[in-house]
């Protein structure tokens, strides 16, 4: 693969939002993202916005100027997606995030996939238009290699 432009992760996401304004004010002050470029159009709209966190790209706009996108309170809360972030302390993000209003779906539990795979701490939030976002910080990297595919199928009970 060729190199990314300068300062673009591979891959970025793409959330809209009703009030983008407030939204890219809230995710840096919940979540700790950093705003690295707004672009306003008429009446304040926002028409761009890159929002970094580490090296992590999170672009948002206005929900209005892209008819086929919804912010998820738009229609009923579904979700077609939702966004994992790796933190460095899951604990003190979750309380940070739900210090600044977010609805936290699931409590920091931790999941240990076994030796050949990883354990992580993560915790769910819910932002203040219904977008899920997953906060995940690894706590131990595997111990023995794989012993084969990484398909696991999970036990019934």
């Amino acid at each position: 693969m060729k190199p990314t432009p300068a300062g673009w992760p591979r891959i970025s996401a793409s959330l809209c939002y009703r009030d983008a304004n407030a939204a890219i004010d809230w995710l840096s002050k919940a979540f700790g993202f950093e705003p690295r470029l707004v672009v306003e159009g008429e009446g304040g709209e926002i028409v761009h916005s890159e929002l970094s966190f580490g090296d992590g790209l999170v672009m948002v706009s206005s929900a209005a100027r892209r008819p086929w996108f919804r912010s998820p309170g738009e229609v009923g809360g579904g979700n077609t997606q939702s966004l994992m972030v790796f933190v460095d302390d899951v604990e003190a993000h979750c309380a940070r995030a739900r210090a600044a209003g977010a609805i936290i779906a699931s409590e920091p539990t931790t999941s240990d996939y076994g030796e050949e795979y990883w354990t992580d701490r993560t915790y769910e939030a819910v932002d203040r238009e219904g977008h899920h976002w997953w906060f995940c910080q690894r706590l131990a990297e595997a111990t023995r290699p794989r012993s084969g595919g990484i398909r696991v199928k999970e036990q019934p009970g």
